[in-house]
């Protein structure tokens, strides 16, 4: 004979079923605008929109438990430039990442990028289907490869390489994508789309961008807080290693989407610094970034 549930008991079950609501990883704000499209409904626009919230924020992404402080921040807009049919779209998707430091209410940028090969089909209310193994939908294929991307720079931010299970995943989205016709998941077609976003990811010889990130982030940005001159040294003691990547391949993609995310923290950060240090950070960024060498002279102004 079945025991009665306790009250004890029930207790348990309502709290377990709390903190799941709250396991999922990500903590997306979704926007979507057609400012472009005349004469349609707008009520597909707001039902897309709440379809790529849930799809993003109501599902787990990986085998991690969250707490809800932990949830990654991100922000996706997707423009709508043309209705291609009654189901068909095509736009924008502008994806921006960040992360907090840590004892502060500072969120740092990790990813801001705009992608402009983006089509895709979407019917009013219709639930957004996802295979990890099949290609089905770009819209949900876009979604989860970006999303994989996120998880993958915010781990590689907390721990060494930490991110690789997840540019991996989105490596196997990217993989499964090359049957499709959409445009974005194949190599020839330019050397700044996910293909090569995710090549450069995995690309042991562009590792220094990674460590450069976990001692940024970690060793750097999230011990300013008690201890700024020892977090700003770090990070200087670690800028060659964007400049190692910049000799090697001056034009990559990777380096080039870290530079355009840090550009105006790098120059709020050395604006701080000492004389050595802004002297310092103002050869190694002209170098790598010589399109805003005028940018990084302010630094000597502050």
């Amino acid at each position: 004979m079945k025991k009665p549930l306790t009250k004890y008991y029930l207790l348990f079950v309502l709290m377990f079923s709390y903190l799941g609501v709250f396991s999922q990883e990500m903590l997306c704000t979704v926007q979507v605008s057609a400012p472009r499209v005349e004469g349609t409904d707008r009520r597909v626009f707001e039902s897309l929109q709440t379809a790529v919230f849930e799809f993003i924020n109501n599902r787990n992404w990986t085998n991690y438990a969250f707490q809800m402080e932990e949830r990654i921040e991100c922000s996706i807009l997707i423009t709508i430039d043309e209705r291609v049919s009654v189901d068909e779209f095509r736009g924008k998707i502008n994806l921006i990442l960040r992360r907090p430091t840590y004892k502060t209410s500072y969120s740092t940028p990790l990813f801001n990028y705009v992608d402009n090969d983006f089509q895709f089909r979407y019917i009013e209310f219709q639930p957004l289907e996802y295979s990890e193994s099949s290609f089905s939908s770009n819209l949900t294929s876009v979604l989860a490869f970006y999303i994989n991307v996120f998880i993958g720079l915010d781990f590689d931010s907390f721990s060494l390489y930490g991110g690789t299970p997840f540019f991996e995943s989105a490596q196997n989205i990217l993989n499964v994508a090359q049957v499709s016709t959409y445009g974005g998941w194949k190599a020839y077609e330019n050397s700044k789309n996910r293909y090569w976003l995710i090549e450069n990811l995995l690309n042991p010889a562009y590792q220094p961008l990674r460590k450069f990130s976990y001692e940024y982030h970690r060793n750097g940005l999230d011990i300013m807080s008690e201890k700024a001159a020892e977090g700003r040294s770090h990070i200087s003691r670690n800028l060659n290693l964007l400049k190692s990547v910049y000799d090697e391949r001056p034009g990559l993609f990777l380096l080039q989407l870290m530079i355009e995310a840090k550009r105006d923290e790098f120059i709020n950060l050395y604006s701080e610094g000492s004389a050595t240090e802004k002297t310092n950070a103002i050869n190694v960024l002209s170098e790598i970034d010589p399109a805003n060498s005028a940018k990084y002279q302010g630094i000597l102004r502050n």
